[in-house]
């Protein structure tokens, strides 16, 4: 299976980032999964309950045990979930749990120091039930359980300091379906080796036993392996690979829908240069049409909203500066005294060269400033850049969903709770926009949570934090040794299902 390297080590309290959470996947078992009607549904939990969207009750399933031999309990839960929230871990998962009583203890703010060491609304009742006590109602707290952020911790994790240690991280103990063959030394590994479970209470592979991620710097050399048959499964195939994948591979050639967005970032705390309208005009150079139906092969949608057409919530043609007109691109430009010299990062191990190049000479041309593109050798190196307020220049950004709730697409990616402790790299805050989305999540029913997620979006679209690019599609393809492969809606692989041809 071919991955970009991970960001960090792998636990999953610090894991908000594509290439970890898909080993974690493999490794954990989450309380939720999802139907194919985008509803939670209950996984390593027996029931979530609720009777007014504040207090759940969570249950767990027997048969679960950690991949040492011991049972999984309710305890392992709410001692993960603590030391997540706790702003002393400084964990990048933290803003997932802000809505829970008793956040803003463990998690002040900078320059603060928390007062408590747990969050006052997680309550273990037994060794199979929890309770989790938001501090207001939020009817999408179900359908969050799916992702990395809310998977348990046993006690093996921790050091006597109370701190999840690095041997912990370079070889995660797991209750899910593989366990980790041995450490992982991040920057010096190719692989991460795993192995089935024997004592995974859930379905297994049908005739094979060993997993191994391969971790690539390019593209283009996992589809080279592939080709060859020594890569079974690329799950990101990249513009340079479809038009000969969709050729070669034949049925072994997948091109499914996606919840994803492709995005130009700006890095808006830190370059005062990337005003709204140098934005919304960097916007409207953007051939998106051209670009999806000749760099990506029409593999691609022009992005025209923040939430994705697959999602409840998503309106046709909502961003308006999303528009191509490149006339008034210029004339905005100019106007806002835009800059004469722009940078745009991108990273090498994906496959993002060709359609960032495209965009680069869209800006060139249509704005007549000059664009100087950089790689850079591995995604996690553009965002420890933008963590540590380093890199000021445009840059490549995706999101793929953590769960499918339009909700998903705003919080963690331009909340102002999430700079920081989450996914909001380029430092956007707008409290109008966090007060609109907290008024989604308290809303009585589905429909008003919407329409105030909605009212949120029509700010990102107004302002343009980001400027949304493409919608995804996944494009995969296997080798000629596997069959029966699936994706899911979180782009992860139903390893139960696949098959050694």
């Amino acid at each position: 299976m071919e991955l970009g390297e991970p960001q960090e080590l792998l636990v999953p309290t610090n894991t908000t980032e594509s290439e970890g959470s898909e080993v974690l996947a493999a490794v954990f078992e989450p309380l939720v999964n999802y139907d194919e009607n985008k509803k939670a549904v209950e996984a390593a939990a027996d029931s979530i309950t609720t009777e007014n969207n504040t207090v759940w009750t969570v249950k767990l399933k027997s048969g679960y045990t950690w991949h040492n031999g011991e049972p999984v309990k309710a305890e392992d839960y709410v001692r993960a979930w603590n030391y997540a929230a706790n702003q002393d871990n400084a964990q990048s998962s933290s803003a997932f749990f802000s809505r829970i009583d008793g956040y803003m203890d463990v998690h002040p703010g900078e320059g603060k120091t928390p007062t408590a060491k747990e969050m006052k609304g997680l309550k273990v009742v037994d060794d199979t039930t929890f309770t989790v006590t938001l501090a207001a109602p939020f009817s999408q707290f179900k359908t969050m359980l799916g992702y990395t952020a809310f998977y348990p911790l046993p006690k093996a994790a921790f050091g006597p300091d109370g701190k999840v240690t690095d041997a912990y991280g370079s070889q995660p103990i797991g209750q899910g379906l593989f366990k980790v063959d041995k450490p992982y030394k991040k920057g010096t590994d190719q692989t991460i080796d795993l192995s089935v479970y024997d004592k995974y209470p859930g379905k297994k592979p049908s005739n094979w036993k060993k997993l191994q991620f391969k971790l690539y710097n390019s593209s283009d050399t996992a589809f080279a392996d592939l080709m060859a048959d020594n890569l079974d499964i690329h799950d990101s195939l990249g513009p340079a690979a479809i038009a000969q994948a969709k050729s070669t591979l034949g049925d072994r050639y997948q091109d499914k829908p996606d919840a994803g967005v492709g995005y130009i970032g700006t890095p808006l705390k830190y370059n005062p240069d990337y005003t709204v309208d140098v934005r919304k005009a960097i916007s409207m150079a953007i051939d998106r049409k051209t670009i999806a139906e000749t760099v990506f092969s029409g593999t691609r949608a022009p992005a025209d909203d923040f939430i994705n057409p697959a999602i409840e919530g998503y309106r046709q043609g909502a961003c308006k500066a999303c528009s191509y007109d490149p006339n008034g691109a210029k004339a905005l430009y100019e106007k806002a005294k835009g800059p004469k010299t722009l940078e745009l990062g991108y990273n090498a191990d994906g496959p993002h060269k060709e359609w960032i190049e495209a965009v680069a000479n869209n800006l060139e041309t249509n704005l007549g400033v000059k664009v100087a593109v950089k790689p850079f050798e591995k995604f996690q190196a553009i965002l420890d850049e933008l963590d540590a307020k380093k890199y000021t220049g445009l840059f490549r950004m995706g999101w793929a969903i953590d769960y499918p709730s339009p909700e998903n697409y705003l919080t963690p990616i331009f909340g102002t709770g999430a700079i920081g402790t989450g996914s909001n790299y380029g430092g956007y805050s707008n409290p109008k926009f966090d007060d609109l989305v907290a008024k989604g999540d308290q809303a009585p029913s589905p429909e008003e949570s919407i329409k105030n997620y909605q009212s949120a979006d029509d700010i990102l679209l107004e302002e343009l934090p980001y400027i949304p690019v493409y919608f995804y599609r996944n494009n995969s393809g296997y080798s000629t040794k596997v069959k029966n492969v699936k994706i899911n809606l979180l782009n992860q692989i139903e390893w139960a299902d696949v098959e050694k041809s």
